[in-house]
């Protein structure tokens, strides 16, 4: 052989890879047939993988591959390779390295087993205990060939098998997670929440591992009774940090500071003296409460509502979700309230009242409605005078206005005043008439004696009737008390007259 031969011949044995059986060693892809890939290794001859091997995304000439030599030269001087062996081995050392550090794997379920299931972790099996998988009224179909994170809670180097554990490593992500957030939070920072419980103060917020407290009053600019006006059950929501303190595990959350506060230029956006349009929000005793804006919110007082109307009940007269119009009367930026006016957009018809009803004056009305004490009447400007039941009759005494008034009924009234600052009109009925009682204190001078009928009996003396539209008061005094205890309405007793006042329209009797 020459020398320029044997210099070749060196420089190719040279070039070849050392490659020993039961080693680990890095291989090219060469060529891709039906059911085997040619892989070189740097050996003189080529090794051979069953395709079967390989993942889809492996498959690729050029591709660098570890592959595990089973024996360098088979019947045809092919190295027998087998990827994977090479796998099981590396994701086998890799596991056992990862288990010791306290990590998480990942497994796609692959079966389920008596007791459990079996789990795919990088080509080595693993088994998973029902009672460790977290599984629990899970259907089969939902896991199973899903990857999902695992811990190795124990590991046999011999047979080359491990136990795996699905509810540690929720655990562990759950506490990752939240070391994670706790990292991240920072005052005035943006988070997106879950909410996942609603109390009457507020709602609880889980930010992936943290919870957080969201605060009703913290929910919006506008007012609401109760957190559920603003959100629900498993809403996802971005929320505001607002405070936060590690050590005794307390997040307090805004959901309305991620939106400027709509109080914040009210000054410039209403005037007092403007009208304004609103919606009817809230209905109280006292008063409607009418959005203006998102936020912005003013109070109609109940005395703010008509000049004319006795408002009693304001759910008669509105209804949530009305639309009204109303004047600004009063801003307070500091107290964030805003007093309004739905009358003052009218004319106010007290500024005529005294001029368009005299003292003295006979007007018309319709009886509007009653009190214990007397009736009202509304009058032709809309405007209400009260008829006080001492002002309905001169002779006879009245227990309840709906003896002698019917509501809806026309009447004809006298004025007796107008207080426009305090909106009353005092009205008589009596007034109509002459007063009689000069002409009763003629016809029934002291001393006078005669028959009357028992109207009724009181703590204070007998009421009876002294003619059709006359009564009088047996004062207690002169009245045997056991006499009074046993008469009746209807019966006839003997009277004296002892008292006659014209100015207070009343007649004293004795039946002594």
């Amino acid at each position: 052989m020459s020398d320029e031969n044997l210099s070749l011949e060196q420089l190719y044995n040279e070039s070849i890879k050392i490659v020993n059986e039961g080693e680990i060693v890095k291989g090219k892809i060469a060529s891709i047939r039906t059911k085997e890939v040619l892989v070189d290794v740097g050996f003189k001859s080529e090794g051979i993988v069953p395709i079967g091997e390989f993942a889809k995304e492996d498959l690729e000439v050029g591709k660098e591959l570890d592959f595990f030599v089973e024996s360098i030269e088979d019947d045809a001087g092919n190295i027998a390779l087998s990827r994977y062996k090479a796998m099981r081995m590396q994701g086998w050392g890799n596991l056992v390295q990862n288990a010791k550090d306290g990590g998480l794997v990942e497994g796609r379920l692959n079966r389920k087993v008596k007791g459990g299931y079996v789990v795919d972790v990088t080509g080595i099996e693993g088994f998973l205990p029902v009672s460790l998988s977290a599984f629990k009224g899970v259907a089969d179909k939902d896991i199973m060939n899903k990857v999902f994170k695992f811990k190795v809670v124990k590991i046999n180097n011999l047979r080359q098998s491990i136990i795996l554990s699905r509810r540690e490593a929720i655990q562990k992500e759950r506490q990752e997670a939240k070391d994670r957030i706790w990292q991240e939070l920072k005052i005035g920072s943006i988070h997106t929440g879950t909410v996942k419980a609603i109390t009457d103060f507020g709602a609880f917020v889980d930010l992936g591992g943290v919870d957080g407290l969201l605060h009703i009053t913290d929910m919006s600019w506008s007012k609401i009774s109760h957190p559920s006006e603003a959100v629900a059950l498993q809403d996802k929501i971005e929320v505001m940090i607002l405070n936060f303190d590690k050590e005794s595990n307390k997040v307090s959350l805004g959901l309305k500071q991620r939106f400027a506060d709509p109080w914040a230029d009210i000054e410039s956006k209403y005037s007092v003296g403007s009208k304004l349009k609103g919606k009817v929000v809230n209905i109280l005793p006292y008063g409607i409460f009418v959005e203006l804006e998102k936020g912005i919110e003013g109070l109609v007082h109940i005395s703010e509502v008509s000049w004319t109307k006795r408002v009693n009940n304001l759910n008669e007269m509105f209804a949530i979700g009305d639309a009204v119009e109303a004047q600004v009367l009063n801003i307070d930026k500091e107290s964030r309230r805003i007093s309004l006016s739905l009358k003052e957009l009218e004319q106010n018809p007290w500024l005529e009242a005294e001029n368009k009803y005299p003292q003295g004056a006979s007007v018309s009305g319709k009886v509007k409605g009653f009190t214990d004490y007397g009736a009202f009447v509304e009058l032709d400007s809309n405007l209400e005078g009260m008829i006080h039941v001492s002002d309905m009759s001169w002779t006879k005494r009245i227990a309840h206005p709906q003896d002698v008034l019917k509501k809806g009924q026309k009447i004809d009234v006298i004025v007796l005043s107008v207080d426009a600052t305090n909106r009353r009109i005092a009205l008589g009925l009596k007034q109509l008439q002459p007063n009689p009682w000069p002409q009763i204190a003629e016809k029934y001078p002291l001393g006078t004696e005669f028959e009357a009928e028992v109207v009724s009996n009181t703590d204070f003396g007998v009421f009876v009737k002294i003619d059709e539209e006359l009564e009088g008061l047996v004062y207690s005094s002169e009245i045997d008390k056991e006499k009074a205890a046993a008469l009746n309405p209807g019966e006839k007793i003997s009277v004296k007259v002892i008292k006659v006042d014209v100015e207070q329209a009343k007649i004293g009797l004795s039946a002594k």
